[in-house]
């Protein structure tokens, strides 16, 4: 009895084991919520870890990752707005390679989606075409204006946040949009 107890203490407390069992409790995390492209790097690791008690387990929900990542992309999407959101599924996990790809498929299929070109500034700003995506954004924001407010607290352009050309374009001053002779009609006074 005292063996097993002592055996079963060493395992736990090994390092190297309470890592693999971190990373697959991660990979099965990801898998329950569907995020297939977060849990397969967890898997990835536990197989290439030298715990063996849980690599076969973890093989197996590397592969049910695989089969459904593989249907996702071969799968068609059902409307613009599904495939936009798995391209931006890829930018959230630094895929920005196939990410573009799925965008520029995106633009080719409807030139004027202020969606797809909001997000392809997005992604040109977080791979550092600064240029790009301010002309992007300035694009997306003539086509919508609402966007500005969700660009304002957008995390994906904090590369953007201290240029004054992006403040402008976010915040523009509100006197520019109105023709002179529109100045003062229906204001009130306030004292």
């Amino acid at each position: 009895m005292a063996q097993k107890t002592t055996a079963k203490k060493t395992v736990a407390e090994d390092p190297h084991y309470t890592q693999a069992l971190q990373s697959y409790e991660s990979g099965l995390r990801a898998m329950q919520e569907h995020k297939y492209d977060k849990a397969k790097p967890h898997f990835q690791k536990v197989i290439s870890g030298p715990v063996k008690e849980l690599n076969d387990r973890a093989l197996v929900h590397l592969n049910i990752c695989n089969q459904h990542l593989e249907r996702a992309t071969v799968s068609q999407f059902k409307t613009p707005e599904e495939h936009f959101d798995y391209a931006v599924s890829l930018m959230n996990v630094g895929d920005y390679v196939t990410a573009r790809e799925h965008l520029e498929k995106l633009q080719k299929q409807n030139a004027k989606a202020d969606y797809v070109i909001y997000g392809l500034a997005a992604l040109d700003c977080l791979t550092g075409h600064i240029e790009d995506s301010l002309r992007r954004l300035e694009e997306a924001l003539r086509l919508n204006p609402q966007l500005r407010f969700q660009a304002r607290n957008d995390s994906d352009f904090q590369n953007l946040a201290e240029d004054p050309r992006f403040t402008e374009l976010l915040y523009p001053d509100p006197g520019a949009e109105l023709d002179s002779s529109d100045h003062g009609v229906g204001e009130e006074e306030s004292f």
